[in-house]
């Protein structure tokens, strides 16, 4: 059993394992072979990063067309889900606007990056469009062309999702359409996988002419970061979790919760995946009391829409870059941050191939013209977070059952359910 259980963790752990070796060791390289007036040290590895940022680019504008025109296109049926469905997500939506709300405030209080990178220059930066521009850019470009370009992820994915509902709406004139989509999105997909498995080399030849240039701050910059990172998962477990299981459970709900709550969140910790926490959660579910009918549809979605720690994580990686790039992170950004990190983690971790397309929205709205050196930052912050954010998520899955049933089947559900069972 120990040798199964280690196999499995060496197996869905493996690729950030190496992630994480290559960062280091490029860390390593940097800081032996720093960028001097007279030579350029380990920065003559940047390359290796400058490909893969510049294959992502070319991959990701047809990658989301493909992917959330051809989910919409194929979908079985325009009805929507009804109470439990739209409670659901709802409920996704609210939870993951307190996560990203709370992570502001401790952005704002232990900032991550204390003091600016060097040598990045001010004027690359530009200007900050109006927060009412802000909103038009959010969703719509000036032409089509406009659309094609790495810088307008949000205006694609509004275009993509309206092209995918026209052509369900088509009916048998779309269906050749919507496979097409389909087959291209699976196609992206690999073409993605591919480009992924060269991720370790570039990241690698990334930090180590990152660290050859800007120095051993880039440690202590990401190490401070994931100091308030991981010890806010721990106490969000132990503070809204329990909240949230009192309010959609009454009286009872918190003790509820914490008896069957353990598991999910040991299997998504062994697991590092939400899906994977599905059967587990079903049967914390089942054990409970919820409605079959509530956990059928709350804990499928909720492993790909439910995203509390992504939400965290999000916040973390555009106060993180900020501060890089030398910015003020103010309260005025509070809105669009929120928005943001709603959109990124909550909307897009359900569209198939949806893998990086946070880190791009991130991108083009508060970083367009410093997206080479921003979106591996990013990246590399999301593989760090990556198990605690996924146990907040998939073990807070179970959490938001109790809050659907609350709407569902009456504030007095759990109570019902605990009778019976006396």
């Amino acid at each position: 059993m120990s040798k199964i259980k280690k196999n499995g963790f060496l197996k869905n752990y493996a690729f950030l394992i190496i992630m994480v070796a290559a960062i280091v060791a490029g860390c390593i390289v940097g800081w032996l072979f720093p960028n001097t007036g007279e030579t350029t040290g380990a920065s003559v590895l940047k390359p290796l990063g400058t490909l893969f940022i510049n294959m992502m680019f070319c991959v990701v504008v047809p990658m989301v067309f493909a992917s959330i025109a051809g989910a919409v296109a194929n979908m079985g049926s325009r009805k929507r889900a009804g109470k439990i469905m739209g409670t659901t997500v709802a409920t996704f939506v609210v939870t993951g606007a307190i996560a990203a709300v709370i992570m502001f405030v401790l952005m704002k209080v232990f900032p991550p990056v204390l003091q600016a990178w060097e040598d990045i220059p001010a004027e690359e930066m530009g200007e900050y469009a109006t927060f009412s521009q802000m909103i038009v850019n959010f969703f719509t470009a000036e032409d089509f062309v406009g659309l094609l370009s790495r810088r307008a992820m949000l205006p694609l994915i509004v275009f993509s999702l309206l092209f995918g509902f026209a052509t369900n709406l088509a009916g048998k004139d779309g269906k050749i359409v919507a496979q097409w989509l389909e087959g291209l999105s699976n196609v992206m997909m690999k073409f993605v996988k591919i480009i992924t498995y060269y991720a370790p080399i570039a990241f690698f030849g990334f930090f180590a002419d990152l660290v050859a240039v800007y120095g051993p701050q880039i440690t202590a910059d990401y190490g401070r970061g994931l100091l308030v990172y991981y010890p806010l998962c721990l106490v969000y477990v132990f503070t809204a979790f329990p909240l949230f299981a009192r309010f959609g459970g009454g009286k009872g709900g918190a003790k509820t919760m914490f008896r069957h709550i353990l598991r999910p969140a040991m299997v998504s910790l062994g697991t590092c995946s939400s899906v994977a926490t599905i059967p587990t959660n079903m049967d914390a579910a089942e054990e409970t009391g919820i409605s079959k009918d509530v956990s059928d549809i709350v804990l499928p979605l909720g492993a790909t829409m439910h995203m509390d720690g992504s939400c965290f994580s999000c916040v973390l990686k555009i106060a993180f870059v900020f501060g890089v790039f030398g910015q003020q992170f103010t309260w005025d950004m509070l809105i669009p941050v929120i928005l943001v990190a709603v959109l990124s983690s909550v909307g897009m971790s359900g569209v198939p191939g949806g893998g990086y397309i946070g880190e791009y929205i991130i991108c083009s709205i508060f970083f367009p013209t410093q997206m080479e050196l921003a979106f591996p930052i990013l990246v590399t912050i999301g593989n760090l977070v990556d198990p605690p954010a996924t146990m907040i998520n998939a073990a807070g899955d179970y959490v938001v059952s109790f809050i659907v049933s609350r709407f569902v089947d009456g504030k007095d559900w759990l109570q019902k359910k605990l009778a019976v069972k006396k």
